[in-house]
């Protein structure tokens, strides 16, 4: 799990259960995006503010690829 401090002392992540990030504070969750098929079976990740991924033939994939863009466009450092 990737936590992005930032000087300010707000935390940013991709959610999961793996840690209780309640016990870190206030939380503010939003959807980042979403993974879904198109009528021929094939798997998309729509990425808000950001491209759509895709197409792949298996869900996995979709998923895999779609967090690999989070972590390498929205919990990157940014520039002071």
């Amino acid at each position: 799990m990737d936590l992005l401090i930032h000087p300010n002392g707000d935390i940013s992540t991709l959610y999961t259960e793996l840690l209780d990030l309640a016990a870190l504070g206030a939380m503010n969750i939003a959807r980042a995006s979403h993974v879904e098929p198109d009528s021929s079976g094939q798997w998309f990740a729509y990425l808000i503010d950001g491209p759509t991924l895709g197409p792949f033939s298996q869900r996995s994939a979709a998923l895999e690829a779609e967090i690999g863009w989070l972590k390498k466009h929205r919990l990157q450092p940014s520039e002071v």
